[in-house]
């Protein structure tokens, strides 16, 4: 089943990939292309992204993603292959013979043709797995509050597609909490016999890790039974985020207090991060002139203000931004939070913050990879010295790159920290975006930017 939907929904990409060109050649010219390579431009895009999209995991089982994820990598797979079409154009020496505007009318379409069809199929399943059908039959085996929280996940998840059928409860004296109709067993062998009898097709085993007994116990049971055994540890007391899986050496491990981002999404990340920084600098060239020309005029001094920050892993890096204030004498290992109606700050430069203008040369780092374009906003290093000790999580912000716009930016979270409880919001927000993060939340993040996170009351 899982081979005919994988060559469906390879059919339904190439589908559309082919359809977006025809209509943006309708719309861009009026008898068509006129051009024969445009023909094989589309076909080495199609071709192009039957490969890439597998790699990225985007034929993946949907069953259990979100649709947030979902679209993001079809977004993030459809955008490589394009980036991938220009660079053979350019490498061919033929970029000058192609339609910019038919390319973007073609790129919006398609990508927005495959994005719809799986939502659209993603609310179809929903409804039929909401009305019973084509579900997953689970049977858990579990202790404690964990057994509660992986319940109450597949219940508030209907179109995921997971039904609890079974539980075995390897304690007994403690109640479990669910509307759902679910046999609980108390044994071990009547909760084996039972799932061999109603062909559940999957075991999941929410157990902490002081069930090593229990745990190989049933993993030895169903061994030689075309059964999918799925082990979720209890690790909640000892992970700083959802304990993720990876594997080092060979070895399946368990990640406690490691980047929750896998490898494959940092690459997307890096991908993305690049090329929206090479195209942001080209576009807003007359922006940042028009600014450097503008702090010149204003007071003297440099254009550009320097500052020492931490980077992904602690490492350190110089930032850029335009400089807003007059030339002033800095304490040693004092850091002077620039306040409202702060006298230092020149008329230039109160715009340039109200506006985030004095963020742009940051796109900067980014092309340099020192930076990302969404991430937690780095602090000065005497804030990292003063709060890593202070604020629970703290550090745990440089696990990924720092960003120019952040989860805790445009939810208010910026500007000067005069209070404990503002860099405690900032940091529970930016763990947020850790835990959550998907190349969806990054678009959305960077288009509430664009809205209204430029300026922003607490920014001066």
């Amino acid at each position: 089943m899982r081979l005919i939907t994988g060559l469906l929904a390879r059919c339904f990409d190439v589908t559309m990939i082919l359809a977006g060109a025809l209509v943006a050649s309708q719309i861009r010219f009026d008898s068509g292309p006129q051009r024969g390579f445009y023909l094989a431009f589309v076909a080495f895009a199609a071709a192009f992204a039957l490969a890439v999209f597998p790699a990225l995991g985007v034929y993946a089982s949907w069953r259990g993603r979100s649709k947030g994820a979902l679209a993001g990598q079809v977004a993030f797979g459809w955008l490589v292959v394009q980036a991938c079409a220009m660079a053979l154009m350019f490498s061919l020496h033929r970029i000058d013979f192609v339609s910019r505007l038919w390319f973007v009318y073609w790129t919006g379409m398609s990508g927005a043709a495959m994005i719809a069809g799986r939502l659209i199929t993603h609310a179809l399943l929903g409804r039929v797995r909401h009305a019973g059908l084509n579900l997953q039959q689970v049977a858990v085996a579990a202790c404690g509050d964990h057994c509660d929280e992986i319940l109450r996940k597949m219940e508030k998840s209907p179109a995921a597609g997971f039904r609890a059928k079974a539980l075995y409860n390897l304690r007994p004296n403690s109640a479990i909490s669910t509307t759902s109709p679910v046999q609980v067993f108390g044994e071990h062998a009547a909760f084996a016999r039972y799932v061999r009898e109603q062909s559940i097709g999957e075991v999941w085993l929410a157990l902490p890790l002081t069930e090593e007994r229990a745990i190989l116990r049933l993993v030895d049971e169903f061994r030689n039974d075309l059964i999918n055994i799925r082990f979720m540890p209890d690790v909640r007391a000892l992970a700083l985020f959802e304990g993720s899986m990876t594997e080092l050496l060979g070895v399946p491990t368990i990640n406690l207090a490691a980047s929750p981002i896998p490898p494959n999404a940092m690459l997307q990340k890096e991908l993305f991060d690049r090329l929206f920084a090479l195209c942001t600098l080209i576009a807003i060239a007359p922006i940042l002139l028009a600014c450097a020309i503008a702090v010149k005029l204003s007071s003297r001094g440099p254009v550009f203000f320097r500052q020492l920050r931490k980077g992904a892993d602690g490492r350190v890096f110089t930032i850029y931004k335009f400089r807003t204030m007059r030339l002033h004498e800095q304490k040693q290992g004092v850091l002077e939070q620039a306040t409202r109606d702060d006298p230092r700050i020149t008329a230039v430069g109160g715009f340039l913050r109200r506006t985030s203008l004095d963020e742009l040369p940051q796109f900067f780092n980014v092309l340099r990879g020192d930076m990302s374009v969404v991430g937690p906003r780095p602090h000065a290093l005497e804030h990292d010295d003063l709060y890593q000790n202070i604020v629970s999580g703290y550090i745990q912000r440089y696990r990924i790159k720092p960003g120019i716009t952040g989860w805790a930016q445009i939810n208010g979270f910026r500007g000067e920290t005069d209070r404990i409880e503002k860099m405690e919001g900032r940091v529970a927000h930016d763990l947020y975006y850790l835990r959550n993060w998907s190349f969806g939340l990054d678009v959305k993040i960077i288009v509430a930017t664009v809205f209204k996170g430029l300026h922003h009351p607490n920014a001066y």
